[in-house]
């Protein structure tokens, strides 16, 4: 198996598409990357982006390049010595449009008698034999159903016909009634939906890929670059939506001939991938995590906890716990209500159960989850705390938890499969898209795969934390910024700085607050500090990200119902950052404060994530200081011009300061080319102690494993450490000689003051010379 040093993530789309990509390699080579990450680039809906809503999975697709631009991707990159990591979708396909894919159009055509009523999840006795199409402006729309050459049409959306159903002289609601779907009003989604769906996206059908023929047809087109040599290893999006997780893997494995493969799998704190799973890691949220909260000043949880509660009026900081049980339990019984009673459904009749009580049950099980899904009998525990949990929560459930609990637990059972295929949809939309947007004490800690209880990390428990991985996971993506983190690396880093700067803190925001107020503390504090991590940033950008916030927090509007006039308010507040001088002024001049220490952090992070135990990613253009915010942000258009002259400029021996633009450029392409160039010095892991009044200020390790490899350095809470007098007599101690790859500098073995060592950046990448 061929497995990457190190990976660069493209976006892959219409703007910037396969041959785009081919024309980057030679850069990409000099930058020090080792395999090229490209999005999904089976044909997708037209238009699309992101590439996760294919509708044909028999293509590359054209407007991205077609498979000529594959062809001429794998040809450069393996002329650079290159190879590539694709992301694939497997869970689901994009429906939007039934005219571009074909496997829909058919079903909805033919109904159940079509060949692709097995490879889509429809439930087909709820609905009286009809697929529920949620497209209506409301039931009472019909009356705008026209006949257009032999399609259905409702506005721009077309649907096929079945045969003999149409004749001269009938109504278009006639030929309604008369196929093998129904179309209804937008908002019976929630809870009359009868097919299953990636969240609670109605355009992204799941997919059975579980049944043979379907993983086939739907992997014809990936396995086929495998046996042309066009690609090497596969991004597994949304693994946890599959029915058998473990099955596919060992499947797909199979069919590319043994590639590397990753797995989108978030990991809670503490759990662990299922040693079951037949793949080289996860795609690095978990790493992420860790790396982000060495940056964060414990000293300040207590602090911003009284803040916390001062912003929601309240006598205590939220309660994070209860916080998630209810946002959870909101989306079960609103926009996921239909999976839930789905889930009733499949209880026999012979319990006696009554379907609600059955639902109420099974949502309160799901609210109570501490992961994403169990892979039974892997987690089998987990589950069982979890209906207990359930049970003390709700007296009135606990019989009918008790009937439940062995149709929970049949790992042969069609109700405990499809429970473990909900309970991640419930966890993401629940805790990433609600209660990450509502828990906003610091933005640094609400990102995917993160617990935000966890405040800050000691370096002893990093240190822990590596030597697991390089033991158990050596080849695991790791990252710090990714197309759906909710704010880059770059904005994190600035916004951990307020961690050490509370008072600053919360002097800005009284001002703002008192200048150009948004009537809802607790997401005051997420927009303000998202703006601080952004900045600077336009208009469109920043009213953007606020109006997500805002819709996917809930409080105070929402996407289906929103508050308008709150909206007003927000939106009248980031315009208040460009059209009312005291507010710039204020901003500015926070944002001057925490600065120079977010670039140190900035450094310190990417230089830790590049050389610690995994395969490190590079998200398109961090390797120059970025500020994006949530999606659709971070997946902004890249100056790659401005890049490859300023790698040039480099060298040739060019060194900016740590605060210009190109100093996180050298220390991305530094690390990258040493991984790459001299794989023999990070072949283990061992913390490198300092010593002296600043100790705590330090994080350092060598990679080496026999022998000495080299040494990250890097610099942790550097606000702090600058009001503390700086480095003073703290030391490290080198075992031998060293030369540091951003300066040049050699160093002989011994004791090495840090006021030396970091005299010109906050980091260090030191390489023996023996």
């Amino acid at each position: 198996m061929r497995t990457p040093v190190s990976t660069y993530r493209l976006q892959i789309r219409p703007s910037f598409t396969l041959q785009d990509a081919a024309g980057l390699t030679g850069y990409l080579r000099s930058l020090g990357v080792d395999w090229i990450y490209v999005s999904p680039i089976l044909t997708a809906e037209e238009g699309s982006d992101h590439g996760y809503d294919v509708t044909d999975p028999s293509s590359v697709d054209p407007t991205r390049g077609g498979p000529e631009g594959l062809a001429a991707l794998a040809k450069a990159a393996r002329e650079q010595g290159l190879g590539i990591l694709a992301d694939i979708v497997p869970n689901h396909m994009g429906v939007a449009s039934p005219g571009q894919n074909a496997w829909w159009w058919q079903l909805l055509k033919e109904g159940r008698a079509s060949k692709y009523a097995e490879a889509f999840d429809v439930d087909w006795d709820f609905g009286g034999g009809k697929i529920r199409i949620p497209i209506l402006g409301s039931d009472d729309d019909l009356d705008h159903l026209e006949i257009v050459d032999g399609e259905l049409h409702y506005y721009d959306h077309r649907l096929p016909l079945a045969e003999g159903t149409f004749t001269a002289g009938d109504s278009p609601q006639e030929v309604h009634a008369r196929q093998h779907y129904e179309l209804v009003g937008w908002r019976r989604a929630d809870a009359e939906l009868n097919y299953r769906r990636f969240f609670a996206v109605n355009t992204l059908a799941g997919v059975r890929v579980e049944i043979p023929w379907v993983f086939d047809e739907a992997h014809e087109e990936v396995v086929r670059w495998f046996h042309e040599g066009l690609v090497d290893g596969l991004r597994i999006d949304h693994p946890d939506g599959l029915a058998d997780p473990e099955g596919y893997l060992a499947r797909l494995r199979e069919a590319t001939g043994g590639a590397y493969l990753l797995v989108e799998k978030i990991l809670e704190p503490g759990e662990a991938l299922p040693d079951t799973f037949d793949c080289e890691g996860t795609t690095g949220y978990d790493a992420l995590a860790d790396v982000d909260r060495l940056f964060v000043d414990p000293n300040a949880e207590e602090y911003l906890d009284s803040l916390d509660a001062r912003l929601r009026d309240a006598d205590e900081p939220a309660d994070y716990a209860a916080m998630i049980h209810g946002t959870k339990r909101r989306i079960a019984d609103g926009i996921l209500r239909s999976e839930i009673l789905r889930l009733a459904r499949l209880v026999p009749e012979a319990a006696r159960l009554s379907p609600d009580m059955v639902a109420d049950a099974i949502a309160e099980v799901i609210s109570c989850f501490p992961i994403y899904r169990t892979y039974l009998p892997y987690g089998r525990e987990i589950l069982l705390e979890s209906i207990n949990r359930a049970a003390e929560n709700r007296e009135d459930l606990k019989a009918v938890l008790e009937d439940l609990t062995p149709y929970l637990l049949d790992t042969e059972g069609e109700l405990a499969r499809r429970f473990q295929q909900t309970s991640g949809m419930v966890m993401a939309k629940g805790v990433e898209d609600t209660a990450f947007f509502r828990y906003t004490r610091l933005g640094t800690l609400t990102e995917v795969g993160a617990d935000p209880t966890e405040f800050a990390l000691s370096t002893q428990d990093f240190h822990e934390r590596m030597v697991r991985r390089q033991s158990d996971l050596p080849l695991s993506m790791t990252t710090l910024s990714t197309h759906d983190t909710k704010r880059s690396e770059d904005a994190r880093a600035r916004i951990s700085v307020i961690s050490e700067a509370v008072p600053e803190w919360e002097l800005f925001l009284g001002t703002v607050q008192e200048l150009a107020l948004i009537p809802d503390g607790p997401l005051a504090a997420l927009v303000w500090q998202s703006i601080v991590g952004a900045w600077p940033a336009d208009r469109g950008r920043l009213q953007s990200y606020a109006l997500k916030a805002a819709r996917e927090a809930g409080n105070s509007t929402n996407w289906t119902d929103p508050d308008l006039d709150f909206e007003r308010h927000l939106a009248a507040a980031v315009d208040a950052v460009f059209d009312v001088p005291e507010v710039t002024a204020a901003l500015e001049n926070f944002v001057a404060e925490l600065e120079p220490y977010g670039t140190s952090n900035s450094l310190s992070a990417k230089l830790v994530q590049l050389t610690m135990p995994g395969v490190p990613d590079v998200y398109q253009g961090t390797e120059f200081r970025d500020g994006s915010l949530t999606d659709p942000d971070n997946r902004r258009p890249v100056d790659f011009k401005a890049r490859i002259a300023a790698l040039a400029e480099l060298d040739k021996d060019f060194r900016p300061a740590y605060t210009e633009e190109a100093a996180k450029l050298l220390v991305v392409s530094r690390a990258l080319r040493l991984r790459r160039d001299r794989p023999e010095l990070f072949g283990g892991y061992r913390a490198v102690d300092a010593r002296g009044e600043a100790a705590g200020h330090v994080i350092a390790f060598d990679r080496g494993a026999d022998a000495p490899g080299a040494v990250t350095v890097g610099t942790r809470l550097p606000k702090r450490l600058a009001g503390d007098g700086g480095w003073r007599d703290t030391t490290i101690e080198l075992t031998t000689s060293v030369r540091d790859e951003l300066t040049g500098t050699t160093y002989s073995a011994g004791p090495v003051s840090l006021s030396t060592l970091l005299e010109q950046y906050p980091v260090a990448l030191l390489v023996p010379t023996d």
